[in-house]
């Protein structure tokens, strides 16, 4: 886990976050791995994120926002982790922007734990969207 500082050509690595899981209950039925667990996220030794219950009901906020609903409202409601799609606050709004508003937690105006993935995925799949597919010999 990392965090980052948004300069003026997008973002740069600050330093390395530690994460913490904690298992507070694990089933006693014979075969079941499933568990109850707390996970902290510690800089420089002291907490500076609210800590996120597991298992949890993680939103996905493509572009940065959930249609209809807004990041306080998910705050109040107990949203404690929200996905976001990294290709796609690439593509639009584009790193700058993101950074110009001092980064992805106040350009949404969350304060809460944010998760995004590398947008891999959505590189290929985009792609086939404007790909010709059909039977052609």
């Amino acid at each position: 886990i990392c965090y980052t500082d948004a300069g003026q050509d997008g973002f740069k690595l600050l330093k390395m976050t530690n994460l913490k899981f904690e298992i507070l209950h694990q089933s006693s039925k014979i075969g079941s791995r499933a568990r109850v667990g707390l996970i902290r996220f510690e800089r420089d030794g002291a907490e500076y994120l609210p800590p996120i219950h597991t298992p949890a009901f993680v939103p996905v906020a493509t572009n940065g926002a959930i249609k209809g609903v807004s990041m306080q409202a998910c705050d109040e409601e107990g949203c404690e982790l929200m996905f976001m799609n990294a290709l796609h606050l690439a593509i639009r709004p584009g790193a700058k922007t993101v950074a110009a508003a001092g980064g992805l937690h106040k350009f949404t105006g969350r304060n809460r734990p944010i998760i995004t993935d590398s947008g891999g995925f959505q590189i290929f799949s985009l792609a086939a969207g404007s790909m010709d597919i059909s039977n052609q010999s």
